[in-house]
């Protein structure tokens, strides 16, 4: 069914005329791929399978996913240490072999996943539990042989989105809520150029949501649209990592170099291996606080790590320990997220990178 819907996708000329028709397509195909993870899985919602059983270390987590002998075990034992069979046969590494990179103080735990084959979403080789751990990871390094880059990438994509994880993008600013009566009811801060009343009508009708209100706040495709529906979906940054640069010439890895996201190395010959730890920690977008007990000197040797949009008083706090924030009298903060060092601030200050901040308690 699912091939069935795909082939007429691609027969269908896209058009207005047609766009309704093909955002109809689109509903009918996220269902069915819902399903058929719902049926392999027996669970409800988008927890997509079973997953290795790792569990959670450090600040965040790193999973590299790719094809067969692209290099992601050479890569994990170069970056952490950790050793990683790597062997010049496919499918070497059968489970998933964690490892941890100590970076600017924090503590990054680093996931060598077992290769993807195309049919991964549907459940062939061990995909569907390499895409489920992908789920829970802050960040994909999806690895590539420098040999067939471009082929390898969409493929990897596909597979990934077939599992509702969307790469490189923030949450569509829709909200979708139905209702029980009076058709739908679309409102917008913007002007739509890809949605239409009909398309919108026909995607909640495969819904069953034939009333329902929308407030769109950004020109939305009826793809973003599905994805609000749906609800499952795990928006996750990624970075495209270029191993094997030896093997291909500068006039292509010049080509190469120019795509979005793109981090060229060599884990044989360590070549810009530091050039990716540094891309590593941009993509997570981590906070580094420091402590300052009263009448001491600064600690600098372990930050509190907090992760992007997490960065209050409050949230240093309760890194710390839960009780804290409730005994906080104000917190004296040094750093650039205030106007003049020491200031005193409440628990909704938001941080910056490299504060010291001093807690004083009631």
């Amino acid at each position: 069914q699912i091939q069935e819907i795909e082939d007429e996708m691609a027969r269908t000329q896209k058009n207005k005329a047609t766009a309704k028709h093909v955002g109809l397509l689109k509903a009918k195909l996220a269902k069915l791929k819902r399903q058929l993870l719902e049926d392999a899985t027996g669970s409800k919602g988008g927890g997509g399978g079973e997953g290795f059983d790792v569990s959670k270390s450090g600040e965040a987590r790193v999973g590299f996913v790719g094809f067969p002998s692209v290099g992601k075990s050479t890569l994990l034992t170069k970056l952490t240490g950790t050793f990683s069979e790597a062997a010049s046969y496919e499918f070497t590494t059968l489970t998933c072999i964690p490892g941890v990179l100590q970076y600017m103080g924090a503590k990054i735990q680093l996931l060598d996943l077992p290769g993807i084959i195309e049919g991964a979403a549907k459940g062939k080789g061990r995909g569907r539990q390499v895409i489920s751990t992908a789920r829970t990871c802050d960040l994909i390094m999806i690895v590539l042989d420098s040999a067939k880059p471009c082929t390898h990438k969409k493929k990897i994509e596909y597979e990934l989105e077939g599992f509702g994880i969307r790469l490189n993008k923030s949450k569509p600013d829709i909200s979708f809520k139905k209702k029980d009566s009076g058709g739908i009811n679309i409102m917008s801060t913007v002007h739509l150029t890809h949605l239409s009343k009909d398309i919108v009508a026909a995607v909640c009708k495969e819904y069953k949501a034939p009333s329902a209100h929308l407030m769109v706040r950004e020109d939305a495709s009826v793809d973003e649209l599905i994805d609000v529906i749906e609800g499952n979906r795990t928006y996750i940054p990624a970075i495209y990592v270029l191993n094997k640069i030896d093997q291909i010439t500068i006039e292509e890895l010049d080509l190469l170099d120019r795509m979005p996201n793109v981090v060229p190395i060599s884990a044989e010959h360590e070549w810009n291996m530091d050039g990716l730890v540094e891309a590593i920690w941009a993509k997570l977008d981590l906070v580094r606080v420091y402590t300052k007990p009263k009448g001491q000197v600064t600690d600098f040797s372990e930050p509190v790590i907090l992760k992007a949009g997490k960065t209050t008083v409050r949230h240093f706090c309760n890194r710390i320990h839960k009780s804290i924030a409730k005994d906080l009298k104000y917190a004296r903060v040094w750093g650039s997220s205030v106007k003049y060092s020491p200031q005193n601030v409440g628990l909704d200050h938001v941080l910056d990178d490299s504060d010291v901040v001093q807690l004083v308690k009631k």
